[in-house]
C-alpha cells in the first residue's frame, strides 16, 4: 500500500516537471520581472529610513548595551562581520600608575602674598562697604564669594558676608552660615579684608545699600571706574548676581588671594563636614581607592546643551518640550553640537571611557548625579561595567541625610566633599563643579581628575564597532593626554582659573633636579585650542543634584540663561 503512494506521488510530480518544462520560457520573464519589482522596494525603504547611528544603536537599548558574558562585556556591531567590539572586564595594563599624578611629587598649592601685599589694617576704607548677591548653585556660589573678596580689596571696602542665593527655581533657603563656617571666613581672611556679619546702624537705622550689577569679567579698572564712585557716594553698595564678574586675568597676588579664600577660608560648616567624611570613609572602607563620578544628565540640562542622545523620537519631543521654557535660546544643530565636544558623555561612554584607560570592572565607584534622564535603564550599561556602584543615598541612612536632604546646596556640599576626597574625580561635562574640583585638586596635590576629551571621543565611538577593542583603547589614552589633572597639563591663562590656579602652584625646581619620573608628554597645541573651545559649552553654567526643579519655573524674558544652570 505504501509503496502504491509513493508510486502515485512520484507520478504527480513528473507530470508537474513536465509542465514546467514546457513553460519555463514563460515562466522565467515573469519571475525576473517580480524579483526586480522586490529590489525597488526595498532599496525605496532603505532610503526613507538610514543607517542608525551610534547613538541610535547603543544608548537606549539595553540589547546593544554592555551585559557581562562569562566574565567579559560585549557590545556587538548591530551589522553582521566577523569582528566584535569587546570590552573587557579586567581593566589590562594602561602602562601608568592610575591612581596617581606621575610628577606631582614636584608640585605644590603655594598662596601666601608677596611683600608688596597690603594689609586690610592699612588699605580699608572706615566708611566703604561692600555688598554681594551671589546667584545659582553652591558651586557657581562658591566663585562669586571668592571674587567678592578680590573686589572688597581691589575697592578698599569692608565686606558683608555674602547673600547667598535662596530665590531661584532651588529654592534653598540655606543662608551663608547654614553652608560655611562663617567665623573661620572671617578669622582666615581678617589680614586681607575686613569682613562684618551685617551692615552697621545710622542712629538706629540699617544703611540701605545701593544695588547695581558690574559686567563679566571685570578687571581691577572696571571696578574702580564703575562701582568706586557709586560707593564713595552711597558708602554701601551691593552687587546682584555676582557671578564670574572678576576677570580671570588679575596679577599674582589677586590671583593668590583668590586661592586663600577658595581653598582655604571657605570652610563647611561641622555637620556638613562631618557627614561628608563620614561618606568618604564608608567608600575608603570598601576599598582602597575609589572613582568618584560628577554625572550631569538631568533632562533639563540635556534639553539645554541642544544635543541628541540616541532616544529616538520620544527623546526629542520630550526635550524639546523643555526647551521652549527659553523663548531666546537659538536653534540647535545637534550633529555639530557633539562634533565641536560640546555634548556630556552619556553613562555608557563614561564607562567605555574608563575602561579604556585601564579601570577594570572591581573598581568602585561614587556617583554624584541629580535625576538621570532614562532612570535605571540608563544608568544599566554604566552599572553593567562598573558594578560597584555607590551614592549618598546607597551608603547613608535616610535618617543620617535628614538635615540636608531638604536643602539642594547642603547635598551638593556632601558630593563636593566625596568627590575632593576620591582617589579619581571623573566628570562626564566641564561644569561648575567640575571645574572647581579640578582647580582644587591641582592646588592639593594634583590629585587626577579625568575630563574627557569630548571632542576627539565622539569620533572613537562613532567608529567603535569597526576597530577592535586593543585599538580604541590605545587611541582613548592617546586622546586623553592633557585631559587627566596633570601637573603643567594646561598652559597658565589657558581656561578659567578657578580650574586652573596657575598662580598658586610653585615648583619645587630643587627636587625636581635630583631626578624623578620622567614626566608625561604634554598636550600639543591642537588639544589645548580644543580645551579653550570647550569654554563656548561650559558657559551655560550648568545645575546640580536634580534639575526637576527647572520645571516648575515660568520662563523670565528678563533672566539670563547663565542663571537657569548651576551647580
Amino acid at each position: 500500500m505504501k509503496k502504491r503512494k509513493r508510486e502515485n506521488v512520484n507520478i504527480v510530480w513528473s507530470f508537474v516537471l513536465v509542465l514546467f518544462l514546457r513553460r519555463r520560457r514563460r515562466l522565467f520573464p515573469l519571475i525576473s520581472a517580480f524579483s526586480a519589482c522586490i529590489l525597488l522596494v526595498l532599496s525605496g525603504i532603505s532610503l526613507l529610513f538610514p543607517p542608525l547611528s551610534h547613538q541610535q544603536r547603543n544608548f537606549f537599548h539595553p540589547r546593544h548595551s554592555p551585559l557581562l558574558e562569562n566574565g567579559r562585556v560585549a557590545l556587538e556591531s548591530k551589522m553582521e562581520t566577523e569582528t566584535v567590539f569587546r570590552v573587557p572586564a579586567g581593566g589590562g595594563s594602561s602602562g601608568r600608575d592610575l591612581w596617581s599624578s606621575r610628577m606631582s611629587a614636584f608640585y605644590h598649592g603655594c598662596s601666601n602674598s608677596s611683600d608688596r601685599f597690603q594689609k586690610s589694617d592699612v588699605k580699608t576704607h572706615p566708611n566703604r562697604y561692600l555688598l554681594i548677591a551671589t546667584s545659582g548653585g553652591l558651586n557657581q556660589q562658591r566663585t562669586g564669594i571668592t571674587d567678592a573678596v578680590v573686589a572688597a580689596y581691589i575697592l578698599n571696602a569692608t565686606l558683608v558676608v555674602p547673600r547667598l542665593d535662596q530665590k531661584s527655581y532651588w529654592k534653598d533657603s540655606s543662608n551663608f552660615t547654614e553652608i560655611f563656617d562663617v567665623d573661620w571666613f572671617i578669622s582666615f581672611l581678617s589680614n586681607d579684608v575686613k569682613i562684618i556679619k551685617q551692615l552697621p546702624t545710622k542712629g538706629e537705622k540699617v544703611i540701605t545699600p545701593y544695588n547695581m550689577r558690574v559686567p563679566r569679567k571685570c578687571t581691577p579698572k572696571c571696578y574702580q571706574n564703575h562701582v568706586l564712585p557709586a560707593l564713595n557716594k552711597k558708602h554701601a553698595v551691593q552687587l546682584t548676581k555676582f557671578d564670574y564678574r572678576l576677570s580671570n586675568m588679575l596679577d599674582t597676588d589677586l590671583q593668590k588671594l583668590r586661592c586663600r579664600v577658595n581653598y582655604h577660608g571657605l570652610r563647611f560648616t561641622d555637620p556638613i563636614l562631618g557627614m561628608g567624611k563620614k561618606l568618604a570613609k564608608r567608600m575608603r572602607m570598601k576599598s582602597k581607592h575609589f572613582i568618584a563620578l560628577h554625572l550631569r544628565f538631568e533632562p533639563d540640562m540635556l534639553a539645554f546643551s541642544g544635543c541628541y542622545f540616541g532616544g529616538g523620537e520620544k527623546e526629542r519631543v520630550e526635550l524639546a518640550a523643555i526647551r521652549k521654557r527659553w523663548k531666546t535660546l537659538h536653534a540647535s544643530n545637534p550633529d555639530k553640537e557633539r562634533r565641536h565636544g560640546r555634548c556630556p558623555l552619556t553613562p555608557e561612554e563614561i564607562g567605555i571611557m574608563l575602561r579604556a584607560l585601564g579601570f577594570g570592572s572591581d573598581v568602585h565607584m561614587y556617583v554624584a548625579s541629580g535625576e538621570v534622564y532614562g532612570g535605571e535603564e540608563t544608568l544599566a550599561p554604566l552599572k553593567a561595567l562598573f558594578p560597584n556602584f555607590h551614592s549618598k543615598e546607597t551608603i547613608a541612612s535616610k535618617e543620617e541625610l535628614a538635615p540636608f536632604s531638604s536643602f539642594s546646596s547642603r547635598m551638593a556640599a556632601l558630593d563636593y566633599i566625596v568627590c575632593d576626597e576620591s582617589d579619581v574625580f571623573v566628570t562626564n561635562n566641564n561644569g561648575n563643579m567640575a571645574r572647581i574640583l579640578a582647580g582644587r585638586r591641582r592646588y592639593f596635590g594634583h590629585k587626577p581628575t579625568i575630563r574627557p576629551n569630548a571632542k576627539k571621543l565622539y569620533k572613537l565611538f562613532l567608529n567603535q564597532n569597526n576597530m577592535t577593542w586593543g585599538e580604541f583603547a590605545s587611541r582613548v589614552r592617546t586622546n586623553q593626554i592633557g585631559f587627566m589633572g596633570e601637573p603643567n597639563e594646561v598652559r597658565p591663562g589657558r581656561g578659567e582659573f578657578h580650574e586652573n590656579p596657575a598662580a598658586c602652584i610653585c615648583e619645587d625646581s630643587e627636587a625636581k633636579s635630583k631626578g624623578g619620573p620622567t614626566p608625561q608628554s604634554q598636550p600639543h597645541d591642537e588639544q589645548l585650542a580644543e580645551d579653550d573651545h570647550e569654554q563656548d559649552w561650559l558657559d551655560m553654567d550648568d545645575s546640580e543634584n536634580g534639575s526637576s526643579a527647572l520645571g516648575n519655573v515660568l520662563h523670565n524674558g528678563t533672566q539670563e540663561l547663565e542663571e537657569l544652570f548651576s551647580d
